[in-house]
C-alpha cells in the first residue's frame, strides 16, 4: 500500500512515498520535489557482526545519468566507480546519520541512494539527506531520531533556504546543513567571505526549516514505521567498565599528558597491554571479549581525557584550549616545481606544490548538469607514513577525496579572474606528519605555494580545526585540536578565511547534534585562531611572488571575432594544427573567442599570435600593409600582406615606369610595402606598390 506524506520548506514542496517501490527492504522511500526524483534504501543485518569494534554503516549516493536521458559520454556506457561528486554524495548523508544510531547497535546497516530523474533545478543532495533519514525511521532500525537537511543560499543579498540550482549558479553562500528538531548534526558550507554573523544567521534560518522536516517526518513513522528491533544492542558490562577504570585510572593520567604523539601513544599502547594483561590472563578463559576490552578502555580514557580538558583547561600537548602549536613556514621548498611551500603546525605537517599550466591541464569532469572542467583543483594524499603506519597505497578513498575538496573549495574564493590570470591551477598537498586537522594545513600550505608560484591571489587564506569537550551543563572549544581530541572529542569543526570573512566551514558531530550558541562561540574562537595562523604565514610571504618561475609556462590570450573561430581552427583542425608544429605553442580557444597560448618561449608566443592576427584581421580597402612576395608570374607578384592572405600586384602596379619582366626588378622573399585597391566578390585582394611611390 501507497503512503505519502508532503512538506514545504522554503518554496520547495518535498514528497515522500513509501509502500510501491522496494517492498522488501527494512525501508525505502522515494522522495520528489518537482521533476527531481531520488530513491532510498535502508537494510540491516539480521544479527550484530561479531567482530565489530565500530558501526558497520555504509551509504552509497549514486546520480544516474538517465535521470537526465542520457548516458556516459565515455567507451563504456554502464555507471561503475563513483565519481568525486558521487563519493561527496555519499559523505554528506553518512555524516549526519552516523551518531544518530542507539550505542550498542552492531548490525551492518547499507544505505543507497539513487538519483532517478532530475529536472535541472530542484537539487538533489539534500533531498538524498532527507530520504535516507526517512527511510531510516519507517523501517525496524533503531534510530535515535529522523534528521532533515536543506540548503541555504546567499542570493541578490538574501538568504534563500532550498534555492534552485539557477539561483545557486549566483548565490555567494553554498551551504548544506543536516541536523535534528533541536540541534544542528553536519554542516558544509563554501562561501565568499561571509562574516561570522551571517553565517550564523544563515544556520538559524536552515534549522527552521530542518525542524520542520524532522517533525514532518517523525509522525509520519509514528503512523507507518515498523517497530524498532533491539535485541542485537550490545552495551558494555558496567562490571567492566569499573574494573577498566581501576586498572588505567592511575595510569591514564600521566600518558595523556605527554606532549609528544608517538610517546604518547606508546605510553596510552603499554597502559592497554596492562589492562589486556589483567582482564584477559594468559592459559585462562577470559571473562570478557577482547573488543568489548578495547571498547571499555576507550571509554575509560575518553572520560579522563575529558576531565583534564574541563577541569584544568590543559590538553594532552601542555596547550590551553586555545592555544594554537608552533606554526614554521619554508617557502620555495623544492627547486624545480612552479611554486612550492612546507607548511608544518606542531605534529603536522603538509609539502604543498602548485602546478600552473595551459587549458589541457584543467580536470574534466561529468554529471547531471553535463560536461565541464575545473581550472583550479586540489588534490590531498595522505600516505601511511604521515602517522608512522604500513599501509596501501593507491586510488584515493572517500576521505581523501573530501579533505582535498574542503580545501580547494577554501581557496577558490581567492583566486583571481580567468582573465587576470589565464592559468590553469593544480595544487597538491602531501601530509607528510599528521595529528589532527591535516586538511586545514592543506588549505594554508596550498595557499603559501600558489603565492610562492606567482598566482596573484585576492586574498591570503588560513584554516584551523575547532574541537568542542561537551559534559552535561558544560563545555570548552578546543583551538587547533589534536588527533587524540579528533578521535575522543565531540566535535570536528573546520573553519578557513582571513580576518574579515569566511570561505569555507564544515562540522561533523558524534553527540546528538550542538546549538546555535555553542556553534557563535566556536566562531568567535575560530576566527581568533585562524587570524594568528594567517598572521604567522604572512611574517614569511607577505604577498604573492610577481615573477613566476623559470620553468612555468607563460601564457598569454587575445580576443577574435567568435565569427572567426572556424578560420583559426580549420577544416578538421588543419590551419590550428599546422600553427601548433611551426610554433611549438599549446593553444586553446573557447566560444567566446577567447585564444589562450602557452609556451616557455616568449618568441613563439608572438609567433603564433601574429599568425592568428593574419587570419583573423579583415583586410581593409586603401589601408596600405608591409608584405612579402611569395611568387612571381609573367602578369605580376603574389604579395602575402598578412600570415595566409595574399593577393596580386599586377605588373601595372608595380612602378610608375613600364616593366616589361618583373624579375629583372623583384625576387621572392623581398619586403615590399602595398596598398589595398580593391576586395572582389571571391575576397581577392587587388595591390599596388606604384600608388605608393613619391
Amino acid at each position: 500500500m501507497k503512503h505519502t506524506t508532503t512538506i514545504t520548506v522554503g518554496n520547495q514542496e518535498i514528497i515522500f512515498e513509501t509502500g510501491q517501490v522496494a517492498r522488501q527492504a527494512n525501508g525505502a522511500v522515494l522522495i520528489r520535489s518537482g521533476e527531481t526524483v531520488v530513491f532510498t534504501s535502508a537494510c540491516a543485518a539480521t544479527e550484530a557482526k561479531e567482530d565489530a569494534d565500530f558501526f558497520p554503516l555504509r551509504v552509497d549516493y549514486q546520480e544516474n545519468f538517465s535521470a537526465i536521458g542520457k548516458t556516459l559520454s565515455g567507451f563504456i556506457k554502464r555507471q561503475g566507480r563513483p565519481s568525486e561528486k558521487e563519493v561527496l554524495g555519499s559523505r554528506l548523508i553518512d555524516r549526519p546519520l552516523r551518531p544518530m544510531f542507539e550505542d550498542g547497535y552492531f548490525n551492518e546497516v547499507q544505505v543507497l541512494s539513487f538519483v532517478w530523474s532530475y529536472d535541472g533545478l530542484n537539487m538533489p543532495e539534500p533531498l538524498a539527506i532527507c530520504g535516507a533519514s526517512a527511510a531510516l525511521a519507517i523501517s525496524d532500525i533503531p534510530l535515535i531520531k529522523p534528521i532533515g537537511a536543506v540548503r541555504v543560499g546567499f542570493v541578490d543579498g538574501q538568504f534563500v533556504v532550498n534555492p534552485t540550482a539557477v539561483q545557486q549558479k549566483t548565490s555567494k553562500l553554498d551551504l548544506l546543513l543536516a541536523g535534528s528538531d533541536d540541534a544542528i548534526l553536519m554542516i558544509e558550507g563554501y562561501c565568499d567571505f561571509l562574516t561570522e554573523d551571517q553565517v550564523l544567521e544563515a544556520l538559524t534560518l536552515g534549522h527552521e526549516g530542518i525542524k520542520k522536516i524532522c517533525s514532518t517526518i517523525t509522525a509520519w513513522a509514528a503512523k507507518i514505521g515498523k517497530p524498532k528491533h533491539r535485541a542485537t544492542l550490545r552495551t558494555l558490562p558496567a562490571k567492566l567498565l569499573e574494573e577498566v577504570e581501576k586498572i588505567a585510572a592511575p595510569l591514564l593520567d600521566p600518558a595523556l599528558r605527554i606532549p609528544e604523539k608517538l610517546k604518547r601513544e606508546t605510553a596510552l599502547g603499554s597502559v592497554k597491554e596492562q589492562v589486556n594483561k589483567a582482564l584477559s590472563p594468559a592459559g585462562k578463559e577470559a571473562q570478557y571479549s577482547q573488543k568489548d576490552i578495547d571498547g571499555a578502555l576507550k571509554k575509560v580514557s575518553s572520560k579522563h581525557m575529558r576531565r583534564i580538558i574541563v577541569t584544568e583547561n590543559l590538553r594532552s600537548d601542555g596547550r590551553k584550549s586555545t592555544e594554537i602549536r608552533p606554526i614554521s613556514v619554508q617557502q620555495k621548498f623544492l627547486p624545480r616545481t612552479h611554486g612550492s611551500s612546507l607548511f608544518t603546525r606542531g605534529e603536522t605537517q603538509s609539502v604543498a606544490i602548485c602546478t600552473l599550466g595551459g587549458e589541457n591541464m584543467a580536470q574534466r569532469f561529468e554529471d547531471l548538469h553535463g560536461e565541464s572542467s575545473h581550472r583550479f583543483y586540489l588534490q590531498y594524499f595522505f600516505p601511511p607514513f604521515s602517522v608512522g603506519e604500513v599501509g596501501r597505497i593507491g586510488s584515493p578513498g572517500r576521505r581523501e577525496v573530501g579533505h582535498g575538496k574542503l580545501a580547494e573549495r577554501a581557496l577558490l574564493a581567492a583566486l583571481p579572474s580567468k582573465q587576470e590570470f589565464p592559468y590553469v591551477i593544480r595544487v597538491e598537498s602531501n601530509i607528510t606528519e599528521s595529528n589532527g586537522s591535516s586538511s586545514m594545513a592543506s588549505v594554508c600550505g596550498g595557499c603559501l605555494a600558489m603565492m610562492d608560484a606567482g598566482v596573484p591571489i585576492k586574498r591570503p587564506v588560513a584554516g584551523i580545526a575547532m574541537g568542542l569537550i561537551l559534559e552535561k551543563d558544560r563545555h570548552t572549544i578546543l583551538s587547533d585540536i589534536l588527533g587524540i581530541e579528533d578521535a575522543l572529542g565531540d566535535m570536528d569543526f573546520k573553519v578557513t578565511g582571513d580576518k574579515d570573512g569566511i570561505t569555507a566551514f564544515q562540522m561533523d558531530i558524534k553527540v546528538e547534534g550542538i546549538t546555535i550558541e555553542i556553534m557563535r562561540t566556536a566562531l568567535a574562537q575560530a576566527k581568533e585562531g585562524r587570524i594568528h595562523i594567517l598572521n604567522k604565514m604572512l611574517e614569511v610571504c607577505p604577498k604573492f611572488n610577481t615573477e613566476m618561475s623559470i620553468y612555468a609556462p607563460r601564457i598569454e590570450t587575445m580576443q577574435i571575432k567568435p565569427s572567426k573561430i572556424a578560420t583559426v581552427i580549420g577544416p578538421g583542425g588543419k590551419q590550428i594544427r599546422a600553427i601548433i608544429e611551426a610554433t611549438g605553442v599549446q593553444i586553446d580557444i573557447d566560444d567566446t573567442g577567447t585564444v589562450s597560448i602557452a609556451s616557455s618561449n616568449l618568441e613563439s608566443i608572438e609567433k603564433a599570435k601574429a599568425i592568428i592576427n593574419g587570419l583573423t584581421a579583415e583586410i581593409e580597402i586603401g589601408r596600405t600593409y608591409a608584405g612579402k612576395i611569395t611568387s612571381i608570374m609573367p602578369f605580376g607578384a603574389f604579395v602575402e600582406i598578412l600570415p595566409g592572405k595574399e593577393g596580386l600586384c599586377h605588373i601595372s602596379e608595380f612602378d610608375k615606369i613600364r616593366i616589361e619582366n618583373l624579375n629583372d626588378f623583384a625576387k621572392i622573399g623581398d619586403a615590399i610595402n602595398v596598398k589595398v585597391l580593391d576586395i572582389n566578390e571571391r575576397g581577392q585582394l587587388k595591390l599596388s606598390r606604384k600608388a605608393l611611390l613619391s
